[in-house]
């Protein structure tokens, strides 16, 4: 039925005519996709900052700080997103990368909260205009004439012009502020900080006569194009020399006060960095409006009203056209939390571009053959073998803005799950990105830390990339996501289009030769990919006496240490002791198998018939080789295997998020027996079950809540959502385990997102894991990555009978969340 499915498409497409047409269809796609995501606030790392996708161009980013006193301005004085500045909150509060959205910022100390309006315009060959409207709103418990300086930079990086277009005025500017630039892949453009709206500070100090603060300050300075990422200490220094000379002038006994003091020079002209300060007394509002020369018509402020209404009109109707969460959470300040949630996920968009660190040295030691492996592996890692390489871009999302504000592989595949729902072209050029990176071996670094600006937040040990070390290949779900989206597995594929439309969104599965062309470019990649993990991270089932069906299936995480498996995500996850190289990992074998059937899926809709067979049969020796190798009769569960004292076969099994990757990755048959003994060990509360979510590790295990604590207990959205996943599945089939799986998938759902928005209320954040005992959020705060898969978990039926009900006010689910029949 399959490959009549895919044969019927292929007669199709070729009856229309359409083979030859594909390539033009392709790159005319390819150019329209480039114009509509050209620019975005690609700067993640930043409160506020944007630019295009092109390397080394126009940069620009926002800061602020209160100044009514001596004290606080240098620990005030916000740029990057960190956890110490204690933010109440900040975030997109809507955002759809093709046309913008809105962010606040909760900046309690500072005594202000920060509204950021991006908004973009298409038109011209350029990637449209764009533009920013700030709003600086005092609050509450601040004074109303609180004090703020606010400074715009705008920078180019590489070759180009950019220079202040307006006639030099000493004092400083009194109108609109413009900027005129050329730089390549932008062409000429112009970029306006309006005048705006608001009180400015008045004093009598002398000071004042010089430099007048209802006045724009400017200033211009030429700097090393490799540096310009450091824009805070630039703007510290030239404040610096700016206090210098009011203290020789004034002395500290008759300095100027604070926001006089706390101001750049007024010096305007050209150069590759432009300093824009604004002072303002309560609260403000101006523009930043980005005009293409290519653009049919310039934008002024009051156009700018007009798409900040008609962007946020827009998104809220898509938004709830999307992602409509399905009963009980049908509410609407749950559907405002989802919102925030996914806003932030494609908020955390973020180009990037710069060279790597890598141990290229392929030294003997990393093949980890020998007994004590991880003492050789270190020594190795000590000779310090690395280069830089590169320079390489990469277009991705990032798990928190704060902490991790870099491409993560294993992450990217559950960012990209909501994402592919809500923009499926984006998606699709996100992990077109991504396989970019492979090397001529199918390698691609777990972490991509490109330049000196994203090496800045990794402490050094931990920048090198070896191209021996997988990661979890989660980007395949993407894949699988996109072959059922195009609908062609089961004959349900549109007619294939000539014309391309409007809007962006879904052309590949609007034109399903752009999508089946797509498929052709990247499954080379992706072949080259899986062939790597089956010979870098094989298993040794030939030098000991083990019984399994295949004697090649079997696999082991490399990059392992005695307290640590980084490679596979699951960081400080007990695993046997000592490390032994004849070592086999459950999880490992698992997403293997996973990857096997997504690859074949692609194969199958592409008509490589040889690659079919080759990957049924390994998909075939995978399946028995889990329960052959993994299964444990003795504990019910599948457990890692080890080699033992006396040089046997050995299962060590931790019970946790370990023992159920046969069932998260979906390779279980609904009527095995194996099954029922996973969701029963999934929905026992003295083992994983928590009215929080899924442990990650069994409360009954000796290493529960131990040493780092990181994978050893804390509940963990993406883990929890492949259950929710899995347990949906197996409640909408028949079998001896539906009824089971059925009240799970109802209270594990419930649970979730409880505990996900309890917590975002109460402390304004989603968090980067929950702690098993209170639901609280802990670890890193922001973690809007995989921790926004809430949105889909709140999407998926409802399968209790109406057995619960949200209350629509304010408070948290816990108060809200009622038993309208029997309690679960």
């Amino acid at each position: 039925m399959l490959l009549t499915s895919v044969q019927l498409l292929a007669a199709a497409a070729v009856a229309l005519g359409v083979k030859a047409d594909e390539t033009v269809l392709f790159q005319e796609n390819a150019r329209n996709t480039n114009q509509s995501l050209l620019w975005g606030p690609y700067r993640p790392n930043v409160y506020f900052g944007v630019r295009p996708r092109i390397p080394k161009s126009f940069m620009g980013g926002l800061m602020w700080s209160k100044v009514d006193n001596f004290q606080d301005v240098q620990h005030n004085f916000r740029h990057t997103c960190e956890q110490g500045d204690d933010m109440k909150g900040y975030g997109w509060d809507e955002f759809d990368i093709r046309h913008g959205g809105q962010q606040t910022i909760y900046d309690e100390k500072n005594g202000i909260d920060i509204t950021t309006m991006f908004v973009k315009i298409p038109g011209g060959t350029h990637g449209g205009s764009w533009a920013t409207r700030v709003r600086g709103t005092v609050r509450k418990d601040s004074p109303p004439d609180l004090k703020t300086t606010v400074l715009w930079y705008s920078t180019l990086e590489g070759l180009g012009s950019l220079e202040v277009e307006n006639e030099k005025e000493p004092l400083g500017y009194e109108g609109d502020v413009t900027l005129k630039g050329e730089s390549e892949g932008l062409g000429e453009y112009s970029v306006v900080v309006t005048t705006g709206r608001g009180f400015h500070p008045k004093h009598t100090h002398p000071s004042y006569d010089d430099r007048p603060l209802d006045r724009t300050i400017v200033k211009s300075m030429n700097v090393p194009a490799e540096i310009i990422w450091q824009m805070k200490p630039i703007v510290f220094k030239s404040l610096k020399e700016s206090i210098d000379k009011y203290l020789e002038q004034y002395g500290e006994e008759n300095a100027p006060p604070p926001p006089q003091v706390y101001t750049i020079d007024n010096d305007a002209g050209t150069g590759n960095v432009h300093l824009i300060q604004k002072v303002f007394e309560g609260d403000f509002e101006f523009d930043i409006i980005f005009n293409s020369g290519s653009a049919p018509k310039e934008i002024f402020s009051q156009d700018v009203t007009a798409w900040i209404n008609q962007s946020s009109k827009n998104y809220w109707a898509r938004f709830v056209r999307t992602f409509n969460p399905a009963k009980p959470f049908d509410v609407e300040n749950l559907q405002r939390f989802a919102a925030n949630m996914l806003s932030n996920l494609v908020g955390g968009l973020g180009y990037f571009y710069g060279d790597s660190v890598v141990d290229r040295s392929y030294a003997p030691e990393y093949d980890e053959e020998n007994e004590g492996f991880w003492e050789e592996t270190a020594e190795a890692r000590g000779r310090h073998q690395e280069k830089l390489e590169g320079p390489s871009e990469l277009y991705t999302t990032v798990p928190s803005r704060p902490f991790f504000p870099r491409g993560f592989l294993w992450d990217e595949g559950f960012h990209l799950m909501p994402i592919i729902d809500w923009d499926l072209d984006l998606t699709m050029e996100i992990v077109k990105s991504w396989f970019n990176l492979i090397d001529e071996d199918g390698w691609i670094g777990r972490e991509q830390i490109l330049g000196a600006e994203a090496r800045s937040k990794v402490p050094q040990e931990f920048q090198v990339q070896y191209p021996h070390y997988a990661n979890p290949p989660t980007l395949f779900y993407i894949i699988d996501t996109f072959i059922a989206k195009l609908g062609a597995l089961n004959g349900t594929a549109p007619p294939a289009k000539e014309k391309l439309e409007a809007r962006l969104n879904t052309e590949y599965i609007k034109n399903t030769e752009l999508g089946l062309q797509y498929l052709r470019e990247l499954y080379p990649k992706l072949k080259k990919h899986y062939y790597w993990f089956r010979k870098t991270q094989a298993g040794d089932l030939k030098s000991y006496d083990r019984d399994a069906f295949s004697t090649k299936e079997a696999y082991r995480w490399r990059g392992r240490t005695p307290q640590h498996i980084l490679t596979s995500g699951l960081d400080d996850y007990p695993r046997p002791q000592p490390p032994h190289p004849g070592e086999l990992h459950v999880d490992l074998i698992s997403w293997m198998g996973m990857m096997t059937k997504s690859l074949k899926n692609i194969a199958t809709l592409l008509g490589i018939e040889e690659d079919v067979k080759e990957l049924t049969t390994i998909e075939t020796a995978i399946l028995r080789n889990i329960d052959d190798l993994h299964w444990s009769d003795k504990e019910k569960c599948y457990c890692d295997a080890t080699i033992d004292d006396f040089e046997e076969n050995s299962l060590v099994c931790h019970k946790g998020y370990i023992s159920l990757f046969p069932f998260l990755t979906g390779l279980m048959d609904a009527k095995s027996d194996k099954l029922g003994y996973v969701l029963k060990l999934l929905g026992e509360p003295d083992e994983l079950w928590s009215e929080y979510g899924i442990r990650s590790l069994s409360k009954k295990d000796e290493f529960y809540g131990t040493d780092e604590n990181y994978w050893r207990g804390p509940i963990w959205m993406n883990i929890n959502y492949l259950a929710v996943v899995q347990l949906l599945k197996y409640a909408q089939l028949e079998g001896p385990h539906q009824a089971l799986a059925k009240d799970l998938y109802s209270q594990l759902r419930l649970n979730l997102v409880k505990t996900v928005y309890d917590s975002w209320q109460e402390t304004g954040f989603a968090w980067e894991q929950y702690n098993p005992e209170t639901g609280k959020g802990q670890r890193t705060q922001h973690f809007t990555g995989w921790t926004s898969l809430v949105v889909k978990i709140m999407g998926m039926p409802d399968l209790s009978g109406g057995a619960w009900k949200v209350g629509s006010g304010g408070g948290g689910i816990a108060e809200n969340a009622v038993p309208s029949k029997d309690e679960l």
